[in-house]
């Protein structure tokens, strides 16, 4: 029995998707074109471009502004967060608004579908791995402190569920498991990541990969318990460990 070509397209395997990932770009007031060619050889190269927050140093509206101003030269879509660096200066509404403004969709709890791959995330936050994991017990200080990991780990579930992709890649600032922090100190690790993220991550299937920044002497790769690829994309672990821009990840 012979195919209709409409059949046999929608039989066919999905083409890959090229994912450009980058973390932790730092980008200051005074700097002049940062990433400006780094772009333009990213839209060359891959499909889609995510950026794992800290974009900025201290999350000034001068400093957004030069890191559109670069983004703009992005031929294909981009998707990121913030990270703890953008909240410096108290207005990271305003920071999203500048880089949504350049073209990057936000991921604070939304989800978008990009060429048959859906695209999850959220900056996450702190609060620590496996049996070292904080605890919502005592003083209120620390419930709330645990509750602020928790109302991140919740945007991270939402936008999981809005997705029917068969491909997810999720994207956070902080890190879902303790392996990609390994190699900073131990004592922070806690301050790193949270391993509340990588279980709601392992409770959806289709999850393909998980990227995030933050950790800059961190490991590039792990997984999580149950077998999800993470990657550590924060540049200073691109650039040092493995002596490249950017990483290029086919899901």
């Amino acid at each position: 029995m012979s195919l209709s070509p409409e059949a046999a397209a929608n039989d066919a395997p999905a083409r890959p998707l090229r994912l450009a990932a980058i973390g932790d770009l730092h980008v200051g007031e005074n700097a002049e074109r940062p990433y400006r060619d780094l772009f333009a050889r990213i839209s060359q190269e891959a499909d889609v471009l995510a950026l794992c927050g800290d974009l900025t140093n201290f999350g000034k509206t001068r400093e957004a502004e030069i890191l559109a101003e670069d983004l703009r030269i992005c031929t294909i879509p981009i998707v990121g967060v913030l990270g703890n660096h953008d909240y410096e200066c108290g207005q990271p509404a305003e920071v999203a608004r500048i880089l949504h403004d350049a073209g990057m969709r936000i991921l604070d709890g939304e989800a978008f579908e990009i060429d048959g791959v859906g695209f999850a995330g959220c900056k996450g936050f702190i609060g620590g791995f496996g049996r070292y994991m904080l605890s919502a017990f005592g003083e209120p200080e620390i419930k709330a402190f645990v509750q602020a990991s928790v109302d991140e780990n919740l945007k991270l579930e939402s936008s999981l569920r809005m997705l029917r992709t068969d491909r997810i890649v999720v994207v956070t600032h902080y890190s879902p498991i303790q392996q990609t922090v390994e190699g900073e100190p131990p004592e922070i690790f806690p301050f790193l990541g949270s391993a509340r993220m990588g279980e709601t991550i392992d409770r959806f299937e289709g999850v393909k990969c998980a990227v995030h920044g933050h950790a800059h002497r961190g490991a590039h790769a792990g997984r999580t318990p149950a077998g999800a690829p993470v990657f550590n994309v924060a540049r200073p672990v691109l650039n040092r460990d493995l002596g490249i821009e950017f990483a290029l990840i086919e899901v």
